[in-house]
């Protein structure tokens, strides 16, 4: 989506930090945060969960996870906490996919409480958990990506983010670029922190037709 490439020095910069991130921080959190998860019922063994019992509780983790990630992120872009943490993260104003875990230690425990919140709460099986993660890490990578693939989940489900809206948000910096949302953009949509986004769609379907027209004649 941008004409733009990260040099193979940014990548290699951003492949170190993570692996530091990953040991240093991700690491210890789950290792402390298991007690809790079992506490509030988690579990391994037999019988596995129905599907309905994982859908049921993904979704809830989905909804759960945009509403605190909204305000969480919109938070990080007040102008201290930009510049003293978030901005680590926009450093790639060219995101791709290994850039979606590139954030200041403070705003990996910060935002990343959105995410287990909801199994916290909630005790699953372990394997609902595990499922939920996975697809919470693919749609972060691919929101990071840069591509908007034919494929994306954004062609076919209202209100999905994807990677057109969140490469929207790191191309403009500092406080006042919106797009805020993680998963689905409904948070963004209701308080109107998306007007920029949808302008400049909205410009470009109508330079889109314009053009399409002119050749027809």
């Amino acid at each position: 989506m941008q004409a733009k490439n990260n040099s193979p020095a940014a990548q290699d910069r951003c492949i170190g930090r993570l692996l530091l991130y990953h040991f240093g921080v991700n690491l210890p959190v789950m290792i402390f945060s298991y007690p809790v998860f079992k506490y509030m019922g988690m579990r391994s063994s037999l019988p596995l969960p129905s599907w309905n019992i994982i859908v049921t509780q993904i979704m809830f983790y989905f909804i759960l996870e945009d509403f605190i990630f909204y305000w969480g992120h919109r938070i990080l872009h007040t102008k201290w906490l930009y510049k003293h943490v978030h901005s680590v993260h926009h450093e790639y104003a060219t995101p791709f996919g290994l850039t979606s875990e590139y954030a200041h230690p403070a705003e990996i425990l910060f935002l990343g409480f959105a995410t287990i919140f909801g199994p916290a709460i909630t005790g699953p099986h372990l394997i609902t958990l595990w499922l939920w993660m996975v697809l919470r890490v693919l749609e972060t990578v691919e929101a990071h990506s840069g591509y908007h693939f034919p494929w994306s989940p954004s062609n076919f489900f209202p209100l999905y983010g994807g990677a057109d809206f969140h490469d929207y948000h790191h191309r403009l910096l500092y406080t006042k670029s919106g797009n805020y949302s993680s998963t689905f953009t409904y948070m963004d949509r209701i308080f109107g922190t998306d007007v920029g986004y949808r302008k400049l769609k909205a410009l470009k379907n109508s330079e889109f037709e314009d053009n399409y027209e002119q050749k027809k004649q």
